[in-house]
């Protein structure tokens, strides 16, 4: 969601450090756009007072208000990309927000619950409002903490004692960062069920939603914890928790540069993502398994005996990373022969769910920092269950309050509509499924490496349908004015189909809907007419249990209603070339694990029609890349 910066170098009268606040804050927005936002915003002290400037819209908006109203120049500072949640997108909706007669500033990801009855308190006070926001309720609070609970002396604590004690009585998910003219070296930041981390640099400091946000200064970060507050000077970063208690973050290296966080030549970050693919897939499988084949998955730390005794996974997760959940089914379920659910986060917990000591809880976000799904683990664990998550980014919340983790080593995913980290997380839930085979005996060891090396073959036959991606382009760009594309698939080509749809709706505004093919006929084949696009994901031919010739009967029903048929098939299968319109052929490769091939032309094609729209494939409207709210 939101995407949040904070910087704090040595102030003016000391050694200087070379950078500016305006410039370190505003280079930290342009690396969060990814996250997705509708306004921006930013805020720093100088001269004994604080100077904001916020413009609804992209990021270039407050360039060019920055432009036409420049901003002092200050060591201090906070910005803020925002995603509406409480007001529409709005200048006066925008953050910082002020308080304390203009002396505070804050800016805020995330929702607090009980806006209204702290509104309504500080109403009774005098308090006036400007906007529509949770967010300015949060800073009055502060800034009526600072200036009437504590005098507005330093000696009494200051903004960090503020903050603790506004805390308290916020109720909900935030992530708070503020700035005082009083203190003009401090930026004073806490976190609840919201991301934040430090940056750690030599004379400055840093804070960000992610360590994209400073990444172009220090690879040195720190993790803080659940209900923490920061407090950074350019020398110094103390934590404590909400009751000011000392606290300790966790220090950790970013191992990737800034130059991974850019297109690469590319007109689109999804495009580059999308080739990033085999790399994505490759690095998930490196050092997963010994030369013998035996799984060597040494973040799981959960006792294995504990693992053997499992009668029940529950895959939780939102969106794509669902669809990844729903292919890994299939796998596990045929791998280990234990029961399993693809639930959606947000419903999981409001239903009674059944979970107990026996049951194994695999959350999947790109993020980690999914707020429905992060909610549903904890409720999970309160079941008793035992929580694994399969993440993409090092040190985020889901992560850290799992029992263990399965990282994917995708990369830093920059667009909105995944790609690699779908691909990747396929991978590694593919793993966790061979590795509970090889702990309960499941599979013999001489199946599983003979598996995992099917796995170690998928990048390069990504790689084969990327070099062809110029004519799947061609025909994305062909349906430039299609206003509804049906997509139909069976067994693990149901949920790519799925996956293909959503592609679709995000990135290209028009109806998509993916079906199992074997549905047709209880009702969605009445959404066929003449010219309709339907892709069909058709399995292979080979294998006892083929659903081949099923698949081209769906075919033969909607060509026989008009419809135009794209068809994704198995080299060597020419028993489709009569029934398509187009054939787009990928590499053989064993029925569980086509997905990982059969999704990656869909990604091209949906590409391609948005692009040939004109639309931002990165930032599609109204969509987030981190959902960090419920």
């Amino acid at each position: 969601m939101c995407g949040i910066v904070g910087y704090v170098g040595r102030p003016s009268g000391q050694v200087s450090t070379e950078h500016q606040a305006l410039d370190v804050v505003l280079e930290g927005l342009r690396r969060l756009e990814y996250r997705g936002y509708d306004s921006a915003g930013i805020a720093v002290v100088a001269d004994g007072a604080i100077s904001s400037r916020k413009k609804s819209g992209k990021l270039s908006n407050l360039i060019a208000e920055l432009e036409a109203n420049p901003l002092p120049a200050a060591t201090t500072g906070i910005g803020h990309t925002r995603w509406a949640t409480h007001g529409g997108p709005t200048d006066q909706n925008a953050h910082p927000h002020l308080s304390d007669g203009g002396k505070l500033a804050l800016i805020h990801n995330g929702i607090i619950e009980n806006f209204a009855e702290l509104k309504q308190e500080l109403l009774e006070k005098g308090v006036t409002f400007q906007s529509e926001t949770d967010t300015e309720v949060a800073a009055a609070l502060l800034g009526d903490i600072y200036r009437n609970q504590l005098g507005g002396d330093k000696a009494n604590g200051g903004l960090t004692k503020a903050m603790q004690l506004a805390c308290q009585r916020l109720e909900g998910a935030f992530t708070l960062l503020a700035v005082h003219a009083d203190q003009p070296d401090v930026v004073v930041a806490a976190r609840r069920n919201s991301p934040l981390v430090v940056g750690l640099g030599e004379g400055e400091n840093f804070l960000g939603s992610d360590v994209s946000g400073f990444i172009d200064y220090t690879r040195r970060a720190v993790e803080l914890g659940q209900d923490q507050i920061v407090t950074i000077t350019a020398e110094s970063v103390e934590i404590t928790d909400f009751f000011g208690a000392p606290a300790e973050g966790k220090e950790y290296h970013v191992n990737w540069d800034p130059a991974s966080a850019e297109k690469g030549g590319f007109p689109s970050f999804m495009e580059k993502e999308i080739h990033d693919q085999p790399d994505a897939v490759l690095q998930t499988l490196l050092g997963r398994s010994d030369v013998d084949g035996k799984l060597t998955l040494d973040e799981l730390r959960i006792d294995p005996d504990l693992l053997k005794s499992v009668d029940k996974i529950i895959v939780l997760a939102c969106g794509t990373s669902a669809y990844a959940g729903q292919v890994a089914k299939y796998a596990i379920e045929r791998w280990c022969r234990i029961p399993t659910e693809v639930e959606l986060s947000h419903e999981f917990r409001y239903r009674d769910p059944i979970v107990d000591a026996q049951t194994l809880i695999v959350s999947i976000s790109q993020s980690g920092e999914t707020m429905d799904t992060l909610m549903a683990v904890r409720y999970a664990k309160e079941q008793g269950a035992k929580t694994v998550a399969i993440c993409n980014t090092n040190g985020s919340t889901i992560p850290r309050e799992s029992d263990a983790v399965l990282y994917t080593h995708a990369g830093p995913e920059i667009a909105v509509a995944s790609t690699k980290a779908f691909l990747a997380q396929i991978t590694a839930a593919y793993l966790l499924g061979l590795y509970l085979a090889q702990l309960r005996g499941n599979k013999f060891q001489g199946e599983i490496k003979d598996i995992l090396s099917d796995l170690g073959k998928i990048p390069e036959k990504v790689q084969s349908i990327l070099d062809d991606a110029a004519r799947i382009k061609e025909l994305g760009e062909s349906m430039v004015d299609a206003k509804s594309v049906l997509f139909l698939g069976r067994h693990v080509g149901f949920p790519v189909a799925m996956e293909g749809a959503l592609k679709l709706k995000e990135l290209a505004y028009i109806h998509a809907e993916g079906f199992a093919a074997g549905e047709l006929k209880h009702g969605p084949i009445a959404l066929i007419e003449e010219g309709q696009p339907v892709f069909v994901v058709v399995p292979s031919p080979r294998g006892r249990d083929s659903l081949h010739a099923k698949v081209v009967s769906n075919i033969q029903e909607v060509r026989a209603r008009g419809a135009k048929t794209i068809v994704i098939a198995e080299e060597g299968d020419d028993a489709v070339k009569a029934f398509a319109e187009h054939v787009i052929y990928i590499p053989e490769t064993p029925t569980l694990l086509a997905p990982l091939l059969t999704t990656v032309p869909l990604q091209i094609f949906a590409l391609a029609l948005a692009s040939a729209k004109g639309y931002d494939v990165d930032q599609p409207r109204n969509l987030a890349k981190s959902v960090t709210v419920e």
